[in-house]
């Protein structure tokens, strides 16, 4: 590995030139250039005469040394400037010893990029005027007095070890707000001081001290964007102070990654940041980490979490000249006071791809022993360095930085003891923090992310590596179907040319009459024609035109392109070829004269959703062969649409067939892969099937795809908690909670604004009083103005305009699935998502009104509440899918969350996923549960019926199923509520009943189960018309259906229609109905009617 020189290595400062330059006297002063770098002077610069124009040519050089084992280090190029300070050396007067000089002004030069690698740089920096300078009256001017300046060194400083493997380390103390009562401006002067110290390389860590903060009233905020500052002092220009194009900006609460960004603490902070006390900062402190450091970086934070960052208050002494000071170890003690600690959680800076973490951090009193329990840190550096500090805290020594100690590891070690001894005597200033909610606002941010993020490219490289994309095939012009459509329109075309050859021949009213002519007199017309078509060349053109249609026959559907072997083969396949066009020749003629032919009855097309529907019958009356055959039917009519793919996949997981479901899953994600919920579910079953690599990828993938998608990162995080990374796990669900917590809020804004009602917040963040973490909270404390919206907005609301569109893009951009339990309140209710969940539109919805021991899964026909935690909305999708294997690790989340816990939806959920597995004791006591904290919840009757129902209570079933429709807002599956209801009528004799139960359920979601409930219970009202119609709509659905046939062929026995009961009772007997009863009273009316069945 390249290793740095032991020796040190110059570098070098050039400033060429002076522009838009300014004296107190005269208009070309002289002046000179003062090159200083940490508290050394580097040099001075000849004396130069400004030009007329305001220009001057310095050509000085100066440097100092860089040595990495001693001197000065990577650490002072990071966090300490070059300051030049441009002097005026003034005319000497009579009787004058000594010239007189005056400072003009000061600049700074930023040695960052020869931490970046460079070895050379330009720049040029502005010249701040000190005050009184005549360079102030330029400041409002459009020109800016400069200094050109150059930075050299003979080879870059760092290796390229050092550049790959090495960061950079930026802290920012802004303010600590709400401090004490007791803090005065007035009085004796106190040091205002922050520390926290960043692991470097070996045993040794880097102490960062942040001083003289200044203490304010409260009144108004702090203004942003506002400069950050050098943590230096001795800087006699005030512009000087702030670092070139470094700005605080704040930013709104819930983005940052503190203590106080939660909806209740908002009050708390909009009252410390305007009105309370506070001392700012505004600090900017940076340290460079070597490869070695920055893995020790790492390690401390996957080690220790949180971070202590202490604050303290150490009088200022002021020394007489002459006389030095003298300290008493006890009365330095005595002189630190108000010693807090806020704990700072660095685990963010462990995200992928996070550089950057800023928040609000509550001041606590710094306890040894609790500091080391949550830390594992031992050592203040203020209270074990307390001697040292206040030796440095004097009145003419305020701005002279302390020198920086190195803290040993060892002493860390040696002091546990004392911390434990000085926590008994916690002293009541420190108390005070806590009682006036004090909190500091840091910032800390590396120049590159500790944990690289895979970019989105890579990752869908890596998906298009495991599945490859499948773009659909195009349609061949040509093909067997082609050519025999070609051969029918040459058919075509020619008879209607030897019809009208025909007319021209005989006229048309010989067809009128043509059934008077004899035989005779038509064969003498054929020959005729024949003789006409001959001699007119006719017929051989008519040849030539079938000839090519006949060639692609041979070629497309027989395949046959190659010379015959024996002329038995051929004669052969002339006659298979004769027979083959003779039959299609008629066909033609046929379509092409249909006077003649029998009319064809009309097919009733089932459309996708009805197949859909269909499938979802046999599936839910465990019918799973049927219903395979339905998916198959949807996937064969539309082999490009993935929808058909992503349900018939869950329907495989539903099945337990894993491995069909996979396939599914990836075939959708073929045809789209930046489908969120092919890549989720394509993940989802990498994870049942212990891929855990792939699972990454696609989860990430889907992360990427769409940063708002609550799902995809509730799944992801889900994903590291079973590779038990819980850095990563956390990270995701903290962005699932931060994406769940925007869309309620645009929900809130959209709700306010359609109302002609807007809340205006308060600046430091959007107004999120119901969200908490994790979840939404009922509680508010936002103090808000509501103000009524005239009928034309105004200049007040367009910034508001243009957030409502830029969060309604991202709305439509990112649907997330929604269960099937819903909300009381339909006011509150979202629109769901018409992706490929399991939504069937309430006019084309059917179910099976047998009797199963499986548990529907959901289905929605109204809209559904917004989901309270992130795991709540992971569970609907996942229900949705039939991915039960999932859902009990996510409910188990659900109830440990701070905003979740039990709740109806959640013993809703657990019912259904013990009905799956035909619990029906667990199902009930979830139930119940449900019960007691939702009572007016249709939805909870509505499986209560259907739990009875299936355990076969039919009469507890009923009651449920009553109760269900008597309610207002319907239940989330009404339709099966309809259907099973209607049986327990039939099955009761309540025929006039069940007739209008089926009656709404067939204008609702009509099915063949509908119509076939509704003609059973016409039958048994001998309302044999309507019990007729009703079967015949059944059995144009779906044909295959045995006890259609049966109640067919019992309306025609009772009408007298012996054909078409004979008809019914053979297609009953062929698809063998199972209903011995049913069968029974068939046999019954044909002995009493004396037909319907041919065997007998």
């Amino acid at each position: 590995m390249e290793q740095v020189s032991s020796t040190g290595r110059p570098v070098q400062i050039t400033v060429t030139d002076g522009y838009d330059l300014k004296g107190f006297k005269g208009d070309t002063p002289v002046t000179f250039i003062r090159a200083e770098f940490n508290q050394v002077v580097l040099g001075d610069s000849a004396k130069i005469a400004v030009s007329p124009e305001g220009t001057a040519k310095y050509n000085f050089t100066c440097s100092f040394e860089f040595n990495p084992e001693g001197g000065v280090t990577l650490h002072d190029l990071a966090h300490k400037p070059v300051f030049l300070t441009m002097t005026e050396v003034l005319p000497k007067e009579k009787k004058q010893k000594e010239e007189k000089t005056m400072i003009l002004g000061q600049a700074v030069v930023d040695l960052l990029p020869l931490l970046e690698g460079e070895s050379s740089f330009e720049t040029m920096v502005p010249l701040h005027p000190v005050p009184g300078s005549p360079l102030e009256a330029l400041r409002s001017g459009i020109k800016q007095c400069s200094l050109e300046v150059k930075v050299f060194v003979a080879e870059p400083l760092l290796t390229t070890a050092q550049i790959s493997g090495g960061n950079l380390l930026k802290v920012t103390l802004e303010a600590a707000y709400s401090v004490p009562e007791s803090f005065i401006p007035m009085g004796l002067l106190q040091n205002f001081m922050v520390g926290l110290q960043v692991p470097s390389a070996g045993e040794k860590d880097y102490p960062i001290f942040f001083k003289n903060g200044t203490l304010k009233l409260g009144g108004e905020r702090e203004p942003v964007p506002r400069p950050k500052k050098w943590p230096i002092a001795n800087i006699l220009a005030p512009g000087a102070n702030n670092i070139p194009d470094a700005f605080i900006v704040g930013g709104p609460y819930e983005e940052e990654e503190g203590e106080l960004n939660h909806p209740e603490d908002r009050e708390f902070r909009n009252q410390a940041e305007c009105i309370k006390k506070r001392i700012t900062w505004d600090l900017e402190s940076r340290c460079y980490l070597d490869p070695p450091a920055v893995i020790s970086f790492q390690k401390r934070i996957a080690d220790c979490r949180f971070w202590p960052v202490e604050i303290t208050r150490v009088p200022l002494v002021t020394v007489p000249k002459g006389k030095s000071a003298k300290f008493e170890k006890t009365d330095d003690e005595g002189r630190l006071s108000f010693h807090g600690v806020a704990y700072v959680n660095m685990v963010p800076l462990l995200y992928p791809g996070v550089k950057r973490i800023r928040g609000a951090f509550h001041v606590y009193p710094y306890l040894g022993s609790t500091v080391y329990e949550k830390t594992k840190c031992s050592f203040s550096l203020f209270r074990d360095t307390g001697h040292h500090l206040i030796q440095n805290n004097k009145i003419g020594g305020i701005n002279s930085p302390v020198s920086k100690p190195v803290i040993s590891k060892n002493l860390k070690e040696e002091k546990t003891v004392k911390e434990k001894d000085m926590e008994a005597r916690s002293r009541p200033g420190d108390v005070q923090y806590v009682e006036a909610g004090t909190y500091i606002v840091l910032e800390i941010e590396l120049d590159k992310a500790l944990v690289p993020k895979r970019m989105p490219e890579e990752l869908a490289r890596r998906v298009k590596e495991m599945i490859p994309p499948r773009p659909p095939l195009t349609r061949r012009t040509g093909g067997a179907q082609k050519a025999v459509s070609d051969y029918h329109m040459q058919i075509k075309n020619i008879s209607r040319a030897i019809l009208n050859e025909y007319h021209r021949m005989f006229g048309k009213q010989a067809v009128k009459v043509g059934s008077d002519l004899d035989s005779e007199t038509l064969e003498e017309q054929k020959c005729q024609l024949n003789y006409e078509l001959n001699c007119s060349g006719k017929y051989f053109a008519f040849k030539e035109q079938l000839k090519h249609a006949v060639v692609k026959i041979v070629r497309e559907k027989y395949l046959k392109t190659t010379a015959f072997e024996s002329q038995e083969e051929l004669q052969k396949f002339i006659s298979e070829l004769y027979v083959f066009l003779v039959d299609q020749m008629h066909v033609a003629l046929n379509q092409a004269m249909p006077d003649d032919v029998q009319g064809t009855p009309s097919t009733i097309y089932t459309s996708s959703e009805q197949l859909r529907l269909f499938a979802f019958e046999a599936e839910v009356n465990e019918n799973y062969e049927m219903a395979t055959v339905y998916y198959e039917e949807r996937l064969v009519r539309e082999p490009q649409n993935l929808e058909h793919w992503l349900d018939y996949g869950a329907f495989c997981l539903l099945t337990e067939d894993n491995i069909k479901a996979q396939e599914c899953f990836r075939k959708a994600l073929s045809l789209n892969q930046n489908h969120i919920h092919s890549l989720l579910l394509c993940g989802v079953l990498a994870v049942l099937m212990e891929n855990y690599e792939q699972a990454e990828i696609f989860f990430e993938d889907a992360t990427c795809l769409e940063p708002t998608n609550v799902v995809a990162w509730t799944l992801l995080g889900l994903y590291y908690e079973i590779q038990n990374n819980d850095i990563r796990m956390e990270m995701a669900f903290h962005e699932g909670f931060k994406q769940l917590q925007a869309r309620v809020l645009q929900a809130q804004v959209t709700k306010q604004r359609s109302t002609g009602t807007v809340e205006y917040v308060e600046e430091g963040g959007k107004d999120d009083s119901c969200l908490g973490p994790w979840g939404i909270t009922s509680g508010s404390s936002t103090a808000a103005v509501k103000v009524e919206v005239p009928a034309g907005l105004g200049a007040p609301l367009s910034i508001l305009d243009e957030f409502l569109d830029e969060s309604s893009n991202l709305q439509s951009e990112s649907h997330e699935p929604i269960l099937s339990v819903q909300s009381q309140d339909p006011t509150t209710s979202q629109k769901p998502s018409n992706t490929f969940m399991k939504e069937i539109p309430s006019k084309k919805e059917a179910s099976e009104c047998q009797e199963s021991s499986t548990c529907l899964h959901p289905t929605l026909y109204s809209v559904s509440q917004t989901p309270a935690t992130i795991f709540m909305e992971t569970i609907r999708f996942l229900m949705k899918v039939n991915a039960v294997q999932y859902v009990h690790r996510v409910l188990a989340h659900e109830l440990l969350c701070p905003h979740g816990g039990p709740s109806c939806e959640y013993y809703l959920v657990l019912a259904q996923t013990h009905l799956l597995k035909k619990d029906f004791a667990k199902a009930e006591e979830y139930l119940q549960q449900a019960a007691q904290m939702d009572y007016l919840n249709p939805n909870v009757w509505g499986v209560k019926g259907h739990l009875y129902f299936l355990s076969g209570n039919h009469a507890e079933a009923k009651a449920c199923y009553e109760r269900t429709i008597s309610f207002v807002v319907d239940a989330s599956e009404m339709h099966f509520i309809f259907l099973r209801l209607g049986q327990i009528y039939l099955e009761e004799k309540e025929y006039e009943k069940a007739k209008k139960t089926y009656l709404q359920v067939c204008k609702r979601s009509p099915s063949c189960l509908t119509w076939l409930g509704l003609g059973i219970a016409c039958y048994k009202l001998d309302e044999l018309t309507e019990a007729e119609d009703a079967l015949s709509e059944a059995n144009a659905l779906n044909n295959y259906n045995a006890e259609v046939w049966a109640y067919l062929a019992l309306v025609c026995l009772k009408a007298g229609r012996q054909l078409e009961a004979e008809q019914a009772y053979k297609y009953t007997m062929k698809l063998k109905l199972k209903d011995e009863s049913l069968l029974a009273e068939i046999h019954m009316v044909q002995e009493t009617v004396g037909f319907g069945n041919p065997s007998f």
